[in-house]
């Protein structure tokens, strides 16, 4: 496994062929296995909840979802692949139906959850969803126990960050087994409810434009968030000189 140190954080430099290929090796593994896609407000959160920094330090994979990492890795000498983590998880669905294994959804709202699974199931043949529950609940334990009782092999967790991870972080102490990915809004595109950026937009690495045009609330979000990271990575390109 080659991966590459940005932050302090070991990043996956998989192809995005080769990411899906070692994902389903981790996904018929008899253990519970976690995918995160990074991007920079996760590097800026892991700054301040420890929590959140040892569950980056110990995920099993660590993809570059977001542009700015893949800027970041660039500034390094680091010519990574982004892999995006909408396309990543939807291509594990559809590996996940050939291969026969059971998956679940869990996140978003009850309304937009249910239009992402009747979508999936009209798109994926032979997909097998054993299990389903909005982000709207306060009982982990309930969950994680239904999900022990239901035993899915790929378990999509769309809670936002930091809290989807922390949520696998339990489940790793409860489940038998299972790749669990944080998939952020995915569920949002899936049911339809968000409109995904047009694929030129995509290509070029930009699809956090086209979100933020279509809406603006985003924009504090992004930034300064994005140009902070920009310069962190510069300052320790510098130190390392």
């Amino acid at each position: 496994m080659n991966r590459v140190e940005l932050l302090g954080y070991k990043i996956d430099t998989y192809s995005f062929d080769e990411a899906i290929e070692r994902a389903l090796e981790l996904e018929k593994e008899e253990k519970v296995s976690q995918v995160v896609t990074i991007n920079p407000e996760m590097f800026d959160c892991a700054k301040t909840d420890n929590e959140f920094a040892e569950i980056l330090n110990t995920a099993e994979m660590i993809i570059p979802d977001g542009v700015g990492v893949k800027l970041g890795l660039k500034i390094l000498g680091q010519n990574v692949d982004r892999i995006a983590g909408v396309d990543f998880a939807r291509r594990m669905i559809d590996e996940s139906a050939k291969n026969n294994l059971p998956i679940a959804l869990i996140g978003a709202k009850p309304e937009v959850i249910k239009l992402a699974c009747d979508n999936l199931l009209s798109e994926v043949e032979n997909l097998n969803i054993v299990y389903s529950q909005d982000g709207y609940f306060k009982d982990d334990e309930r969950v994680l126990e239904e999900l022990k009782q239901t035993k899915p092999r790929l378990i999509l967790i769309a809670l936002g960050s930091p809290k989807q991870e922390k949520f696998i972080k339990q489940a790793k102490n409860i489940l038998p087994y299972g790749l669990m990915i944080g998939v952020g809004g995915s569920f949002d595109v899936w049911s339809g409810t968000v409109e995904r950026a047009p694929e030129i937009y995509q290509k070029l690495g930009i699809e956090w434009l086209y979100r933020t045009v279509k809406q603006p609330e985003r924009f504090k979000r992004i930034f300064p968030t994005l140009p902070l990271f920009v310069m962190r990575v510069f300052k320790e390109k510098l130190l390392n000189k």
